[in-house]
Parts: C-alpha cells; sequence; structure tokens
C-alpha cells in the first residue's frame, strides 16, 4: 500500500459512530467551490448532510447514503464493490461530483461507494433528479456532492478517531482543521483494514478471501489575497487492496488492488456583481487485478483525465441571477485489456435563476457538448418553485439528461462497441414541502424515460459486446419526515424516508434487476446532556436478479443500536458502542453474496 506509511502503529480504534439524524434543510451559504449547487437546485430534492452527521456514521460512503437515504445499494459482500440505484437507474447513471468535478471512474462509467472515506469532507449533498445539464454525464438519477468547506476565521484543531470490532475491523482517522484570515487548511488521513471472516448465517461457511485494507489522504489548501482574489488546492489519495470474496457456491482467490488520485486549484475572482472561478484538474485512476493472489501475473487499465473549466456568474439585478460555464475534457485510458485511446470533450453551460415574482421563482439550465467520439445531445433542465404559504411550497422539474459510454464500453479488445450513442433520459418530477418549527414533511414524484440504455449481451460470434438496446420506464414517488425537538437538556430527532420505484424495460415490461419497489429507512435518537441513543432501521423490498423477474432476493430489515458518552473538559473525549444488525438479520443485497449478522465494535474520539 502506497501511503500506509503515513499511519502510526500506535492507532488501534477509529470511531465510527452511526448516526441517526439527517439534515435535509436548504444549503446553507457556505464556501464551496461547487457553487451551481447551491445557487441553481432550488426546485429539485436536496438533502444535506453536515460534517457533525458525517463523523457520527461510518466510513465508507455506502453505509452513511445505504441508512440515510432512499439509495438503493447492492454489495458483493461486507466492503466488496458497491453501486448504486438512484430512482431505478443504474449504477452509471448515478454521478459523483468532487468539490464542483465529476469523478465517475472514465473506465467503468460509474463510482465505487465503498472507495470513497466519508469523512474527508465536511459536506456531502445528495441531490436527487436530473442534473446533466450542470454536470454533465450519469447525472440522470441523481447526483451525490463530495465538498471540502474552507472559512478564512481564527481555527485550530486537531482530532483523532478510533475504532476496533468484530471480524477484526479496525479504523483510524486523524482531522487537522488550521486557519485565519488569510489562510485555510485541512487535513485528514484515514486507514480503516478487516479480516471480514464473517459467518453465513445459517450455513457452516464464513465469508473467505474477503479481507480489505484502505487509505486515504486529503489536503485542502485556501490563500486570500485580499476581498476579491483566493486561490485553493484541493488533493485526495485512495489506495486500497481487496480479496474479492467468492460466493455461497463458488470460492474466489482474487485480488484487486486500486490507487486514485485527484488535484484541483481553483482561482477565485469576486469583481463586483461578476464572480469567476477557474479550475484545472488533473485525476488518475489506475487498477490491477489478480485472478489468484498467489500468482504474479494480473490484467491492469488506467485513465488520467485533464480538465479546464471557466465559472463566471453574473448577478444582474436582485432578482436575477446567469451564469456561463465553459470546460474542457482529455482523457487518455489503457490496459491490458483496454485499447490505448484518448477522448476531447468541450461543453458550454448557460444558467439562469430568475426570481419572477415575491412567491414564484424558476430556473434554467441549457448544455451542449461538442466531441467527435459521439454525438451529443442538447441537455436542458427548467425548474420552478411557487410559496403557498410561509409553511408549503411546491416544486416542479423538467429535464433532459445523458450518459456517455465509458471507455470499457467503447474499447473494450474483447468487444467493444465504438458506435455506441449515448444514453438519453427525460425526467419529470413533482415535489412539495411542508415546514414548521419542529417538523418538516416532503414529498416528490418523479417520472423518468430512458432511450438507448446500453447493455451487454453476445453477438452473433458469441462475444460478448455492448449495444443500445433498452427503453426504461421509471416512475415512484419519495418521502421525508423529520421532528427535531428540544426541551432543556433533552433533544429528540426522528427521521424517516421511504421510497416507492417502478423501473419497467418497456419492451418485456419486466422490472428492472436489483431495483426494490420500496426502500423505508428510520431513525431515531435521543440525548441528555453527555450521552446519547440512538436507534437505526433499514428497510429494502425485495428484488429481482434475472431479467425475467423468474430468480429473486427475499426484502429485509436491518436494526441498529447504539451508545456514545461525552467525558472531560469541553467534552475532548467522547466513547461509544455501537450494535449492527442487533436482530441477526440473514440477508443479501446481491445474489449469493450474504452480508455479516450481528456484529459489534467500541469508538473513541480524542480532541486535541
Amino acid at each position: 500500500m502506497t501511503i500506509n506509511k503515513l499511519f502510526l502503529s500506535c492507532f488501534l480504534f477509529l470511531c465510527q459512530l452511526i448516526s441517526a439524524q439527517q439534515d435535509t434543510i436548504s444549503l446553507q451559504e457556505v464556501k464551496i467551490s461547487d457553487s451551481q449547487l447551491k445557487k441553481f437546485s432550488n426546485t429539485q430534492s436536496v438533502q444535506q448532510l453536515n460534517d457533525s452527521i458525517i463523523t457520527k456514521n461510518q466510513a465508507s460512503l455506502t453505509s452513511l447514503l445505504n441508512y440515510n437515504t432512499v439509495i438503493y445499494f447492492k454489495e458483493n459482500g461486507q466492503g466488496m464493490v458497491s453501486s448504486p440505484s438512484f430512482r431505478g437507474t443504474t449504477a452509471q447513471q448515478t454521478a459523483v461530483i468532487w468539490n464542483g468535478i465529476n469523478i465517475n471512474s472514465q473506465l467503468l462509467g460509474q463510482t465505487d461507494f465503498n472507495t470513497i472515506t466519508t469523512q474527508d469532507f465536511n459536506l456531502i449533498v445528495v441531490r436527487a433528479g436530473g442534473g446533466s445539464a450542470i454536470y454533465g454525464t450519469s447525472a440522470i438519477g441523481g447526483s451525490i456532492h463530495l465538498n471540502n468547506e474552507l472559512d478564512f476565521k481564527n481555527t485550530f484543531s486537531n482530532e483523532v478517531k478510533l475504532q476496533y470490532g468484530s471480524f477484526n475491523i479496525f479504523g483510524a482517522h486523524y482531522r487537522l482543521v488550521a486557519s485565519n484570515d488569510k489562510w485555510s487548511s485541512q487535513l485528514s488521513l484515514s486507514r480503516n483494514s478487516s479480516d471480514n471472516d464473517y459467518e453465513y448465517l445459517g450455513t457452516t461457511k464464513k465469508n473467505e478471501n474477503g479481507q480489505y485494507e484502505n487509505s486515504s489522504y486529503n489536503l485542502n489548501v485556501g490563500y486570500r489575497f485580499d476581498t476579491k482574489n483566493i486561490i485553493k488546492f484541493y488533493s485526495q489519495l485512495f489506495d486500497g487492496e481487496r480479496h474479492f470474496s467468492g460466493t455461497l457456491t463458488a470460492p474466489s482467490k482474487s485480488k484487486y488492488l486500486d490507487l486514485n488520485t485527484r488535484n484541483l486549484i481553483e482561482w477565485d475572482g469576486f469583481y463586483g456583481s461578476f464572480v469567476s472561478k477557474v479550475k484545472v484538474a488533473f485525476l488518475t485512476e489506475k487498477y490491477k487485478y489478480f485472478e489468484d493472489k498467489d500468482e504474479t501475473f494480473f490484467s491492469h487499465g488506467k485513465a488520467e483525465t485533464f480538465i479546464v473549466k471557466h465559472d463566471l456568474s453574473y448577478r444582474l439585478n436582485s432578482k436575477i441571477d446567469l451564469n456561463s460555464i465553459i470546460d474542457f475534457t482529455q482523457t487518455t485510458g489503457d490496459g491490458s485489456d483496454l485499447l490505448s485511446k484518448k477522448r476531447q470533450v468541450a461543453s458550454g453551460v448557460l444558467l439562469m435563476k430568475h426570481q419572477l415574482l415575491e412567491k414564484l421563482g424558476y430556473e434554467l439550465s441549457l448544455r451542449k457538448e461538442i466531441t467527435n467520439t459521439y454525438d451529443s445531445p442538447f441537455l436542458y433542465s427548467f425548474g420552478a418553485k411557487y410559496d403557498v404559504t410561509k409553511n408549503y411550497n411546491i416544486k416542479i422539474n423538467a429535464s433532459r439528461n445523458f450518459r456517455i459510454p465509458s471507455f470499457n464500453d467503447l474499447y473494450w479488445q474483447q468487444g467493444g462497441n465504438p458506435d455506441l450513442r449515448p444514453e438519453n433520459a427525460y425526467q419529470y418530477e413533482l415535489g412539495q414541502e411542508i415546514r414548521f418549527q419542529t417538523i418538516r414533511f416532503s414529498a416528490t414524484a418523479f417520472l423518468n424515460k430512458i432511450n438507448d440504455l446500453i447493455s451487454w449481451k453476445p453477438n452473433s460470434s458469441g462475444i460478448w459486446q455492448p449495444e443500445n438496446t433498452k427503453k426504461v420506464t421509471t416512475y415512484g414517488i419519495e418521502s421525508n419526515f423529520t421532528f427535531d425537538k428540544k426541551i432543556g437538556n433533552h433533544a429528540i430527532i426522528w427521521n424517516s424516508n421511504y421510497a416507492y420505484t417502478v423501473s419497467e424495460n418497456e419492451e418485456t415490461k419486466f422490472q428492472l434487476i436489483y431495483v426494490p419497489y420500496h426502500k423505508f429507512t428510520s431513525s431515531l435518537s435521543y440525548s441528555y446532556k453527555n450521552a446519547s441513543f440512538f436507534c437505526q432501521f433499514l428497510y429494502n423490498g425485495k428484488v429481482f436478479t434475472s431479467t425475467d423477474n423468474f430468480y429473486e432476493l427475499k426484502d429485509y430489515k436491518v436494526t441498529n443500536l447504539g451508545f456514545n458518552y461525552e467525558f472531560g473538559e469541553n467534552k475532548m473525549f467522547k466513547a461509544g458502542f455501537q450494535a449492527l444488525n442487533i436482530l441477526n438479520e440473514k440477508y443479501q443485497s446481491v445474489a449469493s453474496r450474504p452480508m455479516p449478522g450481528r456484529n459489534y465494535s467500541i469508538n473513541l474520539i480524542f480532541k486535541l
């Protein structure tokens, strides 16, 4: 592992406290690089998970989102490959945005959510619905935004988090924040590992060859020259090794190494009614796959992406905001099973936000890309929000979205198809929200028509090859309920989320595989002075595992419990205990790949 030496051997435990809390309030005026998220998301469903929530959950992005949102996750076992289904779409149709930059894999077209360490970020936002007009490829079902806030105020803090638990789970996380009126800096280091040898409930077998370890580094630095000019630097590295576990019927000896780096330089200029942001980013992804971990032979692949982006916003008056974005992306990819290719994409975006009346505002987004690799569609999004009363509002949104073929789709040596068209989607949604001092309720209905869905199937020669074959219709409803009440030293927070989702192949009328009709999460937390308790519940309805809907995985229910207590002056020390899957539910999110039964961990936090 490349950066393991950064971690001291004295780290024994990593505190990863599960939280029942969600924060679904409107985005605040924060100093984030992804300014479009703040300015042009008022007509869609946006859920904010801030720093206090992130630090109380488990380390992986999969766990955080699985227990706090309606997104369904497929995991090939604990800690293995994890992919989402957002509003009934495929894993490639969810975009992951890092400080305003789309970081989905250029090789696979998706993000493995178990390779993202949540505690490297202090703001994570889930934006439901189409977003391709702003964020480009993959933002069909929705987008996940990973942000690092940089504040220029006098601050200095150190924090160490430690965990040890079942299956020899070990973790350590260190975070440093230091800033003044000129400089702002954040440094975080994380280490996670596990033997991952849990028993398969109801059998005499256990999870073999499932051990994993990963390390991550995150550095963010900003310097303010004056009131008009700020330069920022963001850097992230993830280095992971996983032994891919087998299934109930087939053992495995494979091993997978991946190394991802991301570097971004940003210059922000504030010139009266104009705000200019110039970004230059360089992203790399590399992997090595060993069919037999004891052998030296492996397959490999890599991609390098260079991005230049200029974001210019203009405040025309108190009611109208305009924003233009021009960017250029160049990606080169090659590997043992991949033709060496270079792809260049230029795009232009125009955004407008208009508060037409005191209670009525609308947003408009337009995007066009130019490339010689594929025919790019014209993308758009239009949304409006009407405040019926001070406590009740209605939102509508319509958009055209797309996903470009990945490098594997186009250039895989054994069957890539360079003639693929981008996937196209037309999405419509209607939402309403009720807010009071302690209660918030929202519900959103959506309809998504997806054309030219890319799927791999054998051709006339028996070779698997991707084709634009399917038309899919997804529709459903999402709802969220939040109750937050404080009485003296007592505090109660109750959150619930529910989604009903139909994702249907228009030709066969069958539900897409691994899309549950129902998902429900609920969490209740209670705190009194220095002590806090929580209970967390997840229900996933049944999913089909074959395209003819003959085979299925049954529904499952998972319950987690936890307790935390803070000690010392200014609460400098926190200890906790958590019990996951306390009812010992036997379940799978991917066929023949069982998830762990009841397991425990102890958690410690030191604020230095």
